[in-house]
């Protein structure tokens, strides 16, 4: 296959079970592989070597943050950008799409979403809301960063059209159950944040903002904000697991969805509001006492430009 006008950025922190994977799906047909990794202390970077000589070493605070330098900081010479994380890998479909659709593209096309297809212990989760889910990954040079959100960050466009692809990608993560459930108390802690500084405003909301009858991303999260952070804690996860393993026929997916739904759509839920309670509980609602316990407690320091 001929290669592709495509810079391809990996974000890496002891990924060696998925990095291998990944990189065997593009290698075929990326101009440019880079790794921006995060201090792994495992056979990633040794897996890595094997495919690019560019890998670079960034100390990681969120997604965010850390693909907005990648953006800001790599040598990229390819006309176009493409985010893959380590987990996810393009199918062979999908290379063929954009063989035959990304060369002589229409320069009113700044970016391109494709759909991700989710597996989890071995089973694709096709139901409760799962598929299709629309992602913005591709994007020429330049006309794209990130949301500076602490969690949920999407890409946003500067200028320019987006069109959508037929083909997919594919997260398949090879990690273990007790991986998994803590990445997610991580992610829990960095959502709770977020929402926090969503509804006191401490640090600003660079957001692409949320809108009915836009694209997937944009009404997700208009649900998000307007209708789901208004319900009270504990009781929204509730409710939300509900929806998702009912009504929108997550049972469909067998003992496999059952824990998926479960762990990600209630479990998790739940956990970010717990974590929330948390933090009123020990600071109260006062703006500046929840700012300062975030601070001193997370080690993190907001931006206070707002």
């Amino acid at each position: 296959m001929n290669k592709l006008p495509v810079s391809i950025i990996i974000l890496t922190f002891n990924e060696e079970e998925n990095i291998k994977n990944c990189l065997e799906s593009v290698r075929a047909w990326a101009d440019e592989i880079f790794i921006v990794d995060s201090s792994s202390t495992d056979k990633t970077l040794e897996i890595c070597r094997a495919y690019t000589d560019k890998i670079f070493s960034h100390p990681f605070e969120n997604q965010a943050k850390q693909f907005n330098w990648a953006l800001e900081n790599l040598p990229i010479k390819s006309e176009w950008v493409m985010r893959l994380d380590a987990d996810e890998k393009a199918t062979p479909e999908l290379a063929s799409e954009l063989l035959e659709r990304l060369v002589g593209l229409n320069d009113k096309v700044s970016g391109l979403r494709m759909r991700r297809k989710v597996f989890f212990l071995g089973r694709w989760i096709k139901h409760g809301g799962y598929y299709p889910i629309w992602l913005l990954r591709i994007w020429r040079k330049g006309k794209a960063n990130y949301e500076e959100r602490w969690m949920d960050e999407h890409t946003k466009i500067k200028e320019g059209e987006i069109l959508s692809l037929k083909n997919d990608i594919v997260d398949d993560n090879n990690k273990s159950l007790h991986w998994w459930i803590g990445k997610h108390n991580a992610y829990a802690t960095r959502e709770a944040i977020d929402i926090l500084n969503l509804k006191y405003n401490f640090s600003g909301n660079d957001s692409l903002g949320g809108a009915l009858f836009k694209s997937q991303e944009q009404e997700k999260r208009w649900l998000k904000e307007r209708v789901y952070l208004r319900m009270p804690l504990f009781i929204r996860a509730f409710l939300y697991f509900i929806y998702r393993y009912f009504i929108q026929f997550g049972f469909l997916d067998g003992r496999e969805g059952l824990i998926w739904h479960f762990l990600q759509g209630f479990w998790y839920r739940f956990l970010i509001d717990a974590k929330i309670y948390e933090i009123y509980k020990k600071s109260g609602k006062d703006k500046n006492n929840i700012k300062k316990f975030i601070e001193n407690n997370y080690c993190i320091k907001f931006n206070t430009e707002s």
